[in-house]
């Protein structure tokens, strides 16, 4: 296999094409990661003849449609399905050309679709069509993935509105624009040209740049004086020592491709470092971690290295302590290395085991090597700058990089869990607070005991709060005051909820009252028009309605109104859940 996994091709479609009316796309969907609109190539269409909609997609940068749905995982290959009325039959969707993914999760190479790109959809009108306005629209399906994560979003669906009338096509003929590849395949190919010890010289500093990922700052201290330690012995004490700790980094890469050999020869698939990113859950953990790190460098808490790896008595000083604490050093600066070490090891698994084992223990050749040359020189400790003020100032200052990493993570999140990490990230801080700050070495053990196991609870409690995702049971409609007005003439019942982003007792609210599934099913079967109206910004219409039409002064307030009853029964507190139960138990079911 070649390093051509490396290379990302970016597909250009010709935007003026022949046929299509305009540059002005139809209904557009949109979320944070892609933005869908649609664009007919005839405005008007006579009975008999043909026309087509483009499907234009604009991908934000490192996200991707799977192409293939012989390659997908899951089956969750882009689909694109049209529904309209009997008199206009659809062809199958052509799309473009699709450019190579290396899938960490598969170890193979999948057909992917990124940046933009245009899917066509032709259709035929048939000769008895009647003459009028006809809607169509498309019903898109598919997981949009990164690197860290793959999201089902429900893009709805997309219409763009046709006339069907006797009017003259002139000389227009029916075509569909071409789709080419940027570049050429020499420029393609480029990367093939070089050579295997130029990769296994990548996976070197691969492993050198893991030396100074953030994960490891925490103890890096801690390693250098131990180094400084061993150098106060004889010389062949003192390079004995470094590579035994040297055999402590490769001792975790050996794991990682024992692991890989394992996987490889007995599932068929390979052990991608960084796939772990496509999980929300593990990316919201690292980011987590990142911050509690963060307060250790502002010296919030300490962290105590066992005797085993870092004591200067027993066997802390010997080679058990030294093996100890190299395999700590490398098991804490990998998490941090996202692509560095991301890109490595997608190379090493596109070659055959025997290679792909080489590369991995060249990374932890290339960490080692910089503690092997510090132990085997005594000579370059000396020139280390000493201890002091700078090393406290250094510490903090890293403190704040390691945050700003951790809002990176927290950034790649889907939107519906950024808000609940946030939350549990200030009562996380909190509790480490309480760890560290309101106990010492001094404290009595009764009162130590005490506040740390207040700590732990408070944190595990936020958890399950925070962090534990809502499952959305109720089918809940924006606001929307014609539809409130027309459902309460049909004598149905309507349920509204006002809430806010901004606004932590509506979070409560939604955990405690509507993500029950006995609520949710009364609403399903009771026929209940649930509101959800957002009052986040000044000029949204929920919020002028919340002010000037209920009288209201802030959120959250829910309210019921029920046929027949010119007021709404009104909730303004956060427990209210049995009584929300016992009043939709009284409406009728629908048939």
């Amino acid at each position: 296999m070649r390093i051509r996994a490396f290379v990302i091709l970016c597909l250009i479609l010709i935007s003026d094409v022949n046929g299509f009316a305009g540059p002005a796309p139809g209904d557009i969907v949109k979320n944070d990661v892609v933005t869908i609109s649609v664009q007919q190539q005839y405005d008007v269409v006579s009975p008999g003849g043909k026309s087509a909609l483009a499907i234009h997609f604009e991908l934000a940068k490192n996200w991707h449609f799977y192409a293939s749905a012989k390659t997908a995982p899951g089956g969750m290959n882009l689909k694109l399905k049209a529904s309209s009325a009997d008199y206009i039959v659809f062809s199958e969707p052509i799309f473009p050309p699709a450019q190579i993914y290396f899938d960490k999760s598969s170890g193979k190479k999948l057909d992917v679709f990124s940046n933009k790109f245009t899917v066509f959809m032709p259709f035929t009108i048939s000769r008895d069509a009647p003459k009028t306005d006809t809607q169509l629209q498309i019903k898109i399906a598919g997981a949009v993935c990164s690197q860290m994560q793959c999201r089902m979003p429900d893009f709805g669906q997309l219409g763009a509105a046709i006339k069907i009338a006797e009017l003259p096509m002139g000389d227009a003929k029916f075509t569909l624009p071409q789709v080419t590849l940027a570049g050429d395949s020499a420029s393609a190919n480029q990367w093939a040209n070089y050579s295997i010890w130029f990769a296994l010289g990548l996976a070197f500093l691969a492993g050198l740049s893991l030396n100074i990922m953030p994960c490891i700052w925490p103890v890096l201290p801690v390693i250098i004086m131990r180094i400084v330690e061993q150098a106060k012995q004889s010389k062949g004490k003192s390079t004995a020592m470094g590579l035994v700790f040297c055999l402590g980094i490769l001792l975790f890469f050996a794991s990682l491709a024992g692991a890989n050999i394992i996987l490889h020869l007995l599932y068929g698939t390979v052990l991608q470092w960084g796939d772990q990113f496509r999980n929300p859950a593990f990316v919201a953990g690292m980011a987590l971690l990142l911050i509690v790190l963060a307060l250790f460098m502002f010296g919030l808490f300490t962290i105590t290295i066992p005797s085993a790896v870092a004591g200067k008595s027993g066997s802390g000083k010997g080679y058990g302590g030294a093996v100890g604490m190299g395999f700590l050093a490398a098991v804490l600066s990998t998490p941090c290395s996202f692509a560095i070490l991301a890109a490595a090891f997608a190379w090493a698994q596109a070659q055959r085991l025997p290679l792909g084992t080489l590369a991995i223990m060249i990374m932890g050749i290339g960490m080692a090597a910089p503690y092997l040359i510090l132990t085997s020189m005594p000579g370059l400790l000396k020139r280390l700058p000493r201890a002091g003020q700078w090393m406290e100032v250094f510490k903090q200052a890293v403190g704040f990089i390691l945050l700003g990493i951790a809002v990176w993570l927290i950034a790649a999140l889907p939107s519906a869990r950024r808000i609940g990490v946030l939350y549990f990230a200030v009562v996380l801080s909190f509790a480490v607070w309480m760890w560290g700050r309101l106990v010492s070495y001094n404290t009595k053990f009764f009162r130590k005991w005490l506040v740390r196991s207040i700590a732990v609870v408070l944190a595990v409690f936020a958890g399950l709060f925070f962090l534990v995702p809502t499952e959305e049971t109720i089918k809940w409609q924006p606001y929307d005051s014609v539809l409130i007005e027309t459902s309460l003439k049909d004598s149905k019942p309507v349920l509204i909820e006002f809430t806010a982003d901004w606004c932590l007792s509506c979070k409560v609210v939604e955990k405690t009252v509507y993500a029950k599934k006995d609520i949710a099913k009364l609403i399903k079967e009771k026929n209940v028009l649930a509101i959800k109206a957002d009052t986040t910004r000044r000029d949204q219409p929920a919020t002028s309605a919340l002010k000037n039409i209920y009288n209201e002064p802030g959120v959250p307030v829910s309210m019921l109104f029920m046929p027949g009853e010119k007021e709404p029964t009104r909730w303004r507190g956060k427990a209210f859940g049995d009584e929300l139960k016992t009043l939709l138990e009284k409406f009728p079911s629908r048939e």
